[in-house]
This record gives C-alpha cells, sequence and structure tokens, in this order.
C-alpha cells in the first residue's frame, strides 16, 4: 500500500513466545498497538507505527514483519542503547496469561522531544492504548503531546485503555485512562477492564459513563458474548459469533484495527462493529497475536456465510 497513512500506532510493540500444547513456544509478534496496525492493514487500510524497538534482532523481525505487512516505519526509532520488548503467552483451565520482559525497552524511552510530529499531523486517525501510556513516565508524556499534536490537526483520536495492572496501580490508570477518554473520539474499552476502571458492571452503564465523560463514541466488547456501540445516537448490541476458541490474546486487537479501518472507510459504527466482531471470532482460531488475524477477504466471506445462513 502507498500514500498518506490512515492509521498512526503509537505504542510498543513486542516479540511473542506463545505456549503450545506439545511443550514448544511459537515465535510470533504482539504488542496492542502492533496488533491493531497489522488488523488495519490486512483491511486494505494505510496503516503506520510510531515507536521506538532495539537493535537487535527482535527489533530487525519487528521491521521485517511491517515490511511484509506494508505498514509504515518512517516514524519507528531504532535504539542502540535498549532492547526490544519480549513476552510469553501461557495458556490454562482460566484462559491464557502473559509473563513480560520488557522493563527498560526501548519503546519505554519514547518522549515529547523525540515525538514524530509530521507523521502525526498528517495521518487520519492517531491510535494509541494504556499500555503506550503505562510503559514509563516519557512514554506516558508522548502519548498527552501525541494526542495534542493529533487534536490540533483535526486528526480522530482513538484509543483502547488495555488495562495492565502489572504496570501501574489501579487509581493511577483510572486516573490517566479517564482523563484520556475525555478527550478522544473513539473509545475501545473490554467489559473486564472497564468493570475494573468504573466500578459499574452494567455494560450500558459503563458507555453511559464514558460518553459522559466526553468520549465521542464508544465500542466495548464484551468478549464470547460479542460488543456493544454507544453515541449520541443511542447504543446498539452486535451479537458474537459462535467459533471454536483456541488462543483469544490478540482478539481485542483485532476487533480495534478491523473496525477502525471500516470506520474509515465510511461504514457506519453499527456496521464497523459488525464486521470487527466477526474479524475478532476469525482471529481466536489459530495461536498467537498476529498470525490469525483475517484478512478482509476471509472477514467479508465470513460475514456473507452467518448472514445467508450457510
Amino acid at each position: 500500500m502507498t500514500g498518506p497513512i490512515d492509521i498512526l500506532c503509537l505504542g510498543e510493540p513486542m516479540v511473542e513466545f506463545n505456549d503450545q500444547r506439545n511443550g514448544t513456544f511459537l515465535y510470533g509478534f504482539g504488542g496492542d498497538v502492533s496488533n491493531v496496525a497489522v488488523a488495519v492493514a490486512r483491511q486494505g487500510v494505510r496503516a503506520g507505527m510510531a515507536t521506538r524497538v532495539g537493535t537487535d534482532s527482535f527489533g530487525d523481525d519487528l521491521m521485517a514483519l511491517w515490511a511484509n505487512e506494508g505498514i509504515d516505519t518512517m516514524a519507528v526509532i531504532r535504539d542502540s542503547d535498549a532492547p526490544t520488548g519480549i513476552y510469553f503467552v501461557r495458556h490454562g483451565p482460566d484462559g491464557h496469561r502473559f509473563e513480560y520482559r520488557r522493563a527498560g525497552s526501548a519503546a519505554s524511552r519514547m518522549s515529547p522531544d523525540t515525538l514524530p510530529r509530521a507523521a502525526i499531523r498528517g495521518a487520519r486517525c492517531l491510535h494509541l492504548s494504556g499500555i503506550s501510556q503505562a510503559i514509563g513516565e516519557t512514554a506516558r508524556a508522548a502519548c498527552d503531546a501525541a494526542i495534542t499534536e493529533a487534536k490540533d490537526a483535526g486528526a480522530i483520536v482513538s484509543y483502547d485503555p488495555n488495562l495492565r495492572l502489572s504496570l501501574w496501580s489501579l487509581e493511577d490508570a483510572r486516573e490517566t485512562i479517564h482523563h484520556t477518554a475525555a478527550l478522544c473520539d473513539i473509545f475501545l474499552p473490554g467489559l473486564d477492564d472497564a468493570v475494573l476502571l468504573t466500578g459499574l458492571n452494567d455494560p450500558e452503564a459503563i458507555i453511559a459513563f464514558y460518553l459522559g465523560l466526553g468520549a465521542g463514541l464508544v465500542a466495548l466488547t464484551l468478549g464470547e458474548n460479542g460488543a456493544i456501540i454507544g453515541d449520541a445516537n443511542g447504543m446498539t448490541h452486535i451479537p458474537a459469533c459462535t467459533v471454536e476458541a483456541v488462543d483469544a490474546s490478540g482478539a481485542g486487537d483485532c476487533f480495534d484495527g478491523a473496525f477502525l479501518a471500516r470506520i474509515l472507510t465510511g461504514e457506519t459504527p453499527v456496521d464497523a462493529a459488525t464486521y470487527a466482531v466477526h474479524a475478532a471470532a476469525l482471529s481466536v482460531q489459530g495461536y498467537g497475536a498476529i498470525t490469525p488475524i483475517p484478512d478482509k477477504k476471509s472477514v467479508q466471506d465470513f460475514l456473507t456465510r452467518n448472514f445467508s445462513g450457510a
């Protein structure tokens, strides 16, 4: 893909080691905003990354991944003094859990001074997450500056809180996330995170809370129960698809990327969410955060089969 960036994703990419049933680890890639960028690109929309990665082999592999996916890397800085972050995914009866090796990572050294302001101003949408803010103080300041830059340029600001209490306290997370939610045009929380952040259990009450803060559009994902979309015009529940899930580790990021891609192609929020729910359902049928993310044709074929009853 060539041309201006539609969605610029700011945050930390990582290398993934995913525990398999045979005792081996599957090598792959993750990091929430990088996953979103891949999902965007596979829907045929121009994506870019804004981050820092090490000059190690893991950083090389991420650069190769993005090149292969057609993701713009002009706003990626190679850092010779810090490593690329890695993580492990393990699976058990209660789902998947993550173990991170990211302290002092190159991405955590993002700062307002090294912010790719021209890339931000040139993108139609800036996407970031709570993880982007939680990995370090300078990274959090970079996110704040990026949001200001994007809003000044008239770009859409998209934000997934992606709460990780291993990175910061709930009190700190709540303060930062709610401040950011009030500034964003599209807010993309998962239900479990939103319950912790708000103290509310009812999905519609959660959406009303964030709309009340100032978020323009809220897409609340409900896991196996689909999603609810809410804005000034009301709320709509999008039912889930019935699939056999083996690994849900990147499903929320797949939803985000597919949803944003369809919004930027002019679809209504309800149609975009319907598409994104189907994309996420396809993504949980394979291992890894990125490998199972479907392309546009796969999602459209799945939609056709579901709505035709085939």
